[in-house]
């Protein structure tokens, strides 16, 4: 055996299932002279919309700017203290309006670093992260590669009763015609039965991913109120947080009769400093710099955070993307445009393909955020199986050249709904994926 059983397993095992496929559509991407025939790849959750603008601003710093000596040495493993001061400001002003100590900040390469050390220094091997589905499948290979932790889909115990009213804004399982039932104490409360001691981490996602939809206030502080009784640990991740859409759009408003606004969590954790709540965020997807790798975790758990700064150096991001994100966060002006701008074409992305679904009474679930429409194809199945999935996801690549992302491991409760990223791609580029994908459902 060339490698420990570590390797062996790594060598064998994709990160997710739809990686090589991606690659091949990437080599392939549609452009309207010199490739019209080629492929969308709308699976990846990358936000190019703003980037022009963003490239350009960073390209006037990088070239105004002399680069601080820190740059070129080592600094806090917990990240440097001129962006924690930076960063902390930029969330009091944008995300979560309460003050926030930079001493409780930790920050890693990218949000997948930051999953992997929280997973890593608050379970053991075999302990559970419960996840409530439909979830970000690579939420599986994060928390599982090295800290050995397992995932747990929780689907809801029963769906509302019969003539109840139930919101269409808030993550959970959607039913046949987009509606989502919420998530409940009572779904917690069977799991914790289930799972006992080995339930060490409850993680919620909002706008979530793939549904985009969000927690109400009250919900978060009952989340966090149970998880701290029991000593079970809670992160939230808010990872788009910034990434949401204008529910009074013309043509959205029908979908938001009782609209939920995205209610961050960082005051119910500022209220409660509880050390078993913790904070995650990343600059990936609200500024389209996945490959920055810049990650965020708050806490108020400070042996956490010792431990975190003891050992997370192999985590750590680079210094030059550190000082770039210092000298953009800095000019608050420019971040508060830039956001307004990006939620604006978010907005213009996602009602261009819902538009096309409601031409095809394809029932999907209404987003508040993220960069992500999650819809229902399950009258297009062969059979209710992965396998039946996976062809159907395989037919719409080849004869339409869009890719989405692969059904698998995305812990749906139902088959047949897939996952499809409208901000990877130009707007224009995007108008004729749409025309690919309507002529598709006409035909079926």
């Amino acid at each position: 055996m060339q490698l420990s059983h570590r390797g062996e397993k790594a060598a064998s095992q994709p990160l997710r299932a739809d990686l090589e496929t991606f690659y091949a559509a990437m080599d392939n991407r549609y452009h309207p002279e010199e490739n019209p025939h080629g492929a969308f790849p709308l699976c990846i959750a990358e936000n190019g919309l703003c980037w022009p603008e963003l490239r350009d601003r960073l390209q006037r710093i990088a070239a105004e700017q002399t680069a601080p000596d820190w740059v070129a040495s080592y600094t806090a493993i917990l990240g440097a203290p001129e962006l924690r001061e930076v960063i902390a400001g930029f969330l009091e002003r944008h995300v979560g309006h309460v003050a926030l100590d930079p001493e409780r900040l930790a920050v890693a390469a990218g949000a997948a670093a930051v999953i992997e050390m929280t997973a890593l220094l608050v379970g053991d091997p075999g302990d559970v992260v419960v996840i409530p589905g439909p979830a970000y499948m690579a939420y599986t290979p994060d928390i599982a590669n090295k800290a050995e932790l397992e995932r747990y889909d929780l689907h809801h115990l029963a769906p509302a009763a019969p003539g109840a009213s139930v919101s269409r804004d808030r993550p959970g399982v959607p039913d046949q015609n987009g509606t989502v039932y919420e998530l409940t104490i009572a779904d917690l409360d069977g799991a914790h039965a289930e799972l006992g001691d080995r339930f060490r981490l409850l993680l919620l996602t909002q706008p979530n991913n793939p549904t985009g939809q969000v927690y109400s206030a009250e919900q978060l502080n009952t989340f966090a109120d149970w998880c701290h009784d029991r000593r079970i640990h809670l992160a939230v991740n808010e990872i788009y947080a910034l990434s949401l859409i204008d529910q009074t759009h013309p043509d959205l408003k029908a979908d938001y009769p009782d609209p939920v606004a995205f209610s961050s969590f960082l005051p119910v954790l500022e209220e409660r400093r509880s050390p078993y709540i913790h904070w995650w965020y990343s600059f990936s997807k609200d500024f389209g710099i996945s490959g920055f790798r810049l990650g965020v975790m708050y806490t108020h758990n400070e042996r956490l955070l010792k431990s975190w700064s003891n050992i997370g150096s192999t985590s750590m991001s680079s210094n030059h993307s550190q000082w770039l994100l210092v000298e953009l966060l800095t000019d608050d002006a420019w971040v508060k445009a830039y956001l307004l701008r990006n939620q604006r074409l978010l907005t213009e992305a996602y009602a261009t393909v819902t538009r096309t679904l409601h031409v095809h009474k394809v029932s999907y679930a209404p987003a508040a955020g993220s960069l992500f429409v999650w819809f229902r194809l399950s009258h297009l199945l062969t059979a209710a199986t992965e396998a039946a999935e996976l062809d159907l996801w395989q037919r719409i690549y080849d004869e339409t050249g869009i890719l989405l992302t692969s059904p698998v491991g995305q812990g749906s409760a139902e088959p047949g709904w897939y996952r499809m990223v409208y901000s990877c791609v130009p707007p224009d580029h995007l108008e004729v994926a749409m025309k690919r994908l309507s002529k598709f459902l006409s035909a079926k």
